[in-house]
């Protein structure tokens, strides 16, 4: 089994009904009272499958949908949410969003977001790709995908599962502004988990492919190979003495640094004063030769949107450029808190991109000539307030610009702000499944712990 093909797909609900409500909302609150309201309705419906040891071990179908509401009264606000989208619980929502309205304190940073920033036209950015994947052919597809890994090498003793889902979905959103839009949106995923076993002990990895359309997935049977041979290159691992060294985080570790990034830049965390980057705008926080680009009109992103959660219109801009900060991850309340305009935000970061550099993995392997790749964090050992920087890791030992050994049980250690200051480079292997798109990042002087 390798091609992947589009199947019969069962369709949402059109979209012009899911506006009617949503207008149904917002003339609702108008009739409370509130002066000024904001809506959105989502449905969704999914499959999803998966298989451990050549059985089934879940077979889900899902199906959501939810009406949210938001009213004003001047400057104080209620909210509340209902599955249920008939015209009596419209009503009672929007009753139960009024009344907390009424005995809420006024915030002078509450209300929509300003009218010329909504989003005036809706590109189409190719996010809808139903796969409508039957379940017998989701359980076949998993078990290809397991078995495969588990035919790679006898040392691939176990599987923790494989899986199938797809999943597809609408939103609409509407506000008294003037704003009403939505969009469709699909993704689909392929994963496998396995137990690697030899005499050094047990080894657990895994691998996934994920897309907006099933025709751009990898094949079940790569997925498990990918797995297995992930699992059996973790085989045998040391720990290391404490060293000081230069650290790789391979591309899909690197998606997080860079998360940690946008966190210290969210507009909550900067009002609160709860980031090692408040007051930053217009300074160096990384090495020169870093820019990181939001590209929210990609054609099928995995974060690509027209519009942000409160209609405000997406728009590309550089975040750093040439290592200096130039605007922060805003929506409208945290960007009022601190003075500013909301960046489009509300909903998180679209595509936020580290361009490649002109180097592989082994060739930055070949770089840092000696240090540790590292391929799995665990923990949370991250403060945002001074930036410090502690997680459990695994990987590999380079020594001589190649992979010597595994290591495991080790800590690395450092500040993220000295972290981002000494990104050397980065590599051209650009892992895109997410919201962030990042190579892997070669950072100079972090501090490793084992033993």
């Amino acid at each position: 089994m390798s091609a992947i093909a589009p199947e019969t797909a069962s369709p949402l609900p059109d979209q012009r009904q899911l506006e009617d409500l949503v207008q149904q909302v917002l003339e609702e609150s108008r009739r409370q009272g509130a002066t000024a309201a904001e809506a959105s309705v989502s449905v969704g419906s999914g499959l999803s499958v998966q298989v451990r040891k050549g059985e089934v071990d879940t077979l889900e179908h899902q199906r959501d949908r939810s009406l949210a509401v938001a009213v004003y009264f001047g400057k104080r606000q209620g909210a509340a949410s209902s599955a249920d989208f008939s015209t009596d619980s419209v009503r009672s929502t929007v009753e139960a969003a009024c009344a907390i309205a009424r005995h809420t304190s006024e915030d002078p940073a509450r209300g929509l977001a300003e009218p010329e920033l909504l989003a005036r036209e809706i590109p189409d950015l190719d996010l809808y790709h139903p796969w409508g994947i039957s379940a017998d052919s989701a359980i076949e597809r998993a078990l290809a995908c397991e078995a495969a890994a588990l035919a790679v090498d006898d040392r691939i003793t176990n599987s923790e599962a494989a899986g199938v889902s797809s999943n597809a979905g609408i939103r609409v959103y509407g506000n008294s502004n003037g704003f009403l839009g939505g969009y469709r949106s699909t993704r689909h995923d392929i994963s496998c988990v396995v137990i690697a076993e030899d005499d050094s002990g047990m080894q657990r990895d895994y691998w996934y492919t994920t897309a907006r359309g099933a025709d751009a997935l990898l094949s079940p049977e790569d997925v498990g190979r990918k797995a297995a041979a992930h699992a059996l290159r973790r085989l045998g691992g040391r720990q290391l003495p404490t060293v000081r060294v230069p650290v790789i985080f391979h591309a899909p570790v690197a998606r997080g640094l860079l998360g940690h990034f946008v966190g210290a830049v969210r507009g909550g965390n900067l009002y609160r004063k709860a980031s090692f980057l408040v007051d930053s705008l217009g300074r160096k926080v990384f090495a020169d030769h870093i820019t990181l680009a939001e590209r929210p009109h990609l054609p099928r992103g995995l974060g690509s949107a027209p519009f942000d959660h409160e209609g405000v219109a997406t728009r590309p801009r550089d975040l750093v450029r040439d290592g200096v900060l130039q605007g922060y991850v805003l929506d409208t309340y945290s960007a009022r808190k601190l003075g500013m305009t909301t960046t489009g935000n509300a909903g998180g970061v679209h595509n936020l991109a580290l361009p490649p550099g002109r180097q592989d993995l082994d060739g930055l392997l070949r770089t840092m000539d000696r240090g540790v790749l590292v391929t799995e964090l665990m923990g949370q050992g991250i403060n945002l307030v001074t930036g410090d920087y502690s997680r459990g890791a695994s990987g590999f030992w380079v020594e001589g610009g190649e992979i010597a050994y595994p290591v495991e049980e080790i800590t690395i250690a450092g500040n993220l702000r000295d972290m981002f200051l000494g990104i050397r480079e980065v590599g051209s292997d650009v892992d895109t499944r997410g919201g962030i798109h990042s190579g892997s990042i070669l950072v100079d002087g972090m501090t490793v712990a084992g033993e």
